[in-house]
């Protein structure tokens, strides 16, 4: 029961680090779940997520699971091609850059 409890704080500050971030720079919380879109990235998730429940469960017990939850969810957004929420939108393309666009070619 502490594992699960330890974990759902865990979680919960995460979930305000986030909401203060939108509060601050709105559109910031659409740029950090991005991960949720990108089915590569559920998926490696879900296998994250499987296993640790598998392994904790006979560690740790029920109490394992939670903790295989949280850890599914950030290894889906590491995995996750959109980046870290920092940085132009991906295919997003820089003024000054690419054919025709390009500042050697001034």
């Amino acid at each position: 029961m502490v594992l699960a409890l330890t974990a759902a704080v865990a979680a919960a500050l995460l979930v305000c680090r986030l909401a203060l971030r939108e509060r601050v720079a709105p559109g910031t919380a659409r740029r950090a779940l991005a991960f949720t879109r990108d089915r590569r990235a559920l998926a490696a998730g879900l296998l994250a997520g499987v296993l640790l429940a598998g392994l904790g469960w006979r560690a740790a017990g029920p109490g394992a699971l939670a903790w295989a939850a949280l850890a599914a969810v950030l290894v889906a957004a590491l995995t996750s091609g959109s980046g870290d929420g920092e940085g132009p939108a991906p295919g997003a393309r820089a003024t000054g850059t690419g054919p025709g666009g390009s500042r050697d070619q001034e």
